[in-house]
């Protein structure tokens, strides 16, 4: 198996802190790749390292086939990069802004391949406006064809759809994918959105306090839950010792008031729910696989329940708002 991306034991301290704690995985060539967790979980400080812009404490991590710590500047030759914030220069044109870049990587015949992203993203007709007049869907494209203008083999994107609207998000979803598909790119991504990781990416690695929980396909991480959940909230008359595990029941966990049931289909849910006494049931739902529930059933808690503010998604939607 050919490796675009190889991630083995690493580890990032930052005093007493494991941003990083022992992780590794593999990203295969030619595959749209997630790491997928919530704020805090060590996305970004991954793919500084592989992008290397800061290092590792100790482990190993090679891109494109080179060790990011031995060879950094053959590393930045096979990369692109799009950032969660938008760094175009507005005073700029989309040309100019791409020139720049393709001067700081010395790329060749810069303008013909200008001209082509811009075309093969639907903006060739702006090429010659300032950025201040883009919309944010625009200023995404050209950021992604700066990425591209050198072309690396390999594309990293950190947070790519923060803060964007439902019909951006969903532009942008088609974008990366004609970008790993009709470029050819393999694409390294970081989320916190279950759905983007799910509807994009070939595989997800599940990152939770610096650790890797999981790594498969979306429908390999869902398989995890087991079945569909019911989960039943108990008033204090109901007998929990009256659910017995049946052919039908693959698992019973109990939580506080909550008694949860994984079963092989819907139908058994409903046969279940038959032989209790619904009035010593205060709630009941049921919950088909999912990511979220994978994620939950493998770390124990939602990707949203953390409570902190995400910074970077409200300096986005203020950035967005601000210049429209």
């Amino acid at each position: 198996m050919e490796y675009s991306i190889e991630v083995k034991h690493l580890v990032k301290k930052y005093r007493d802190v494991n941003a990083l704690d022992d992780i590794s995985f593999n990203v295969k060539k030619g595959e749209i790749f997630s790491l997928l967790g919530p704020n805090g979980a060590g996305k970004t400080t991954t793919i500084n390292i592989l992008t290397t812009l800061t290092q590792q404490t100790s482990g190993i991590a090679k891109v494109g086939g080179i060790d990011v710590l031995k060879d950094p500047v053959a590393v930045k030759a096979k990369i692109g990069w799009v950032s969660a914030d938008i760094i175009l220069d507005e005073d700029l044109t989309a040309m100019e802004n791409l020139h720049l870049q393709a001067r700081l990587q010395a790329t060749k015949d810069w303008k013909t391949k200008a001209q082509g992203l811009l075309k093969t993203f639907g903006i060739l007709e702006s090429a010659n406006k300032r950025i201040s007049k883009f919309s944010t869907g625009m200023r995404k494209k050209v950021e992604i064809a700066m990425a591209l203008i050198s072309d690396p083999e390999i594309i990293f994107m950190d947070e790519p759809t923060i803060g964007l609207d439902v019909a951006t998000r969903q532009m942008l979803w088609d974008l990366i994918r004609d970008v790993n598909k009709n470029h050819g790119k393999t694409i390294l991504l970081t989320t916190h959105y279950m759905e983007e990781a799910d509807e994009l990416t070939d595989r997800i690695a599940i990152i939770n306090k610096g650790k890797i929980i999981a790594i498969g396909t979306p429908t390999e991480l869902k398989n995890k839950v087991g079945g569909t959940i019911l989960d039943m909230e108990l008033l204090p008359s109901f007998d929990k010792k009256s659910i017995k595990k049946s052919k039908s029941i693959s698992k019973i966990e109990f939580r506080d008031d909550h008694a949860i049931i994984t079963v092989k289909k819907d139908s058994d849910a409903v046969d279940i729910l038959k032989k209790f006494d619904l009035k010593k049931i205060k709630t009941f739902k049921l919950t088909k696989p999912s990511l979220d529930t994978a994620f939950m059933k493998l770390t124990g808690s939602s990707i949203n329940q953390d409570t902190d503010t995400d910074y970077r998604k409200l300096y986005s939607i203020i950035r967005n708002n601000t210049r429209r």
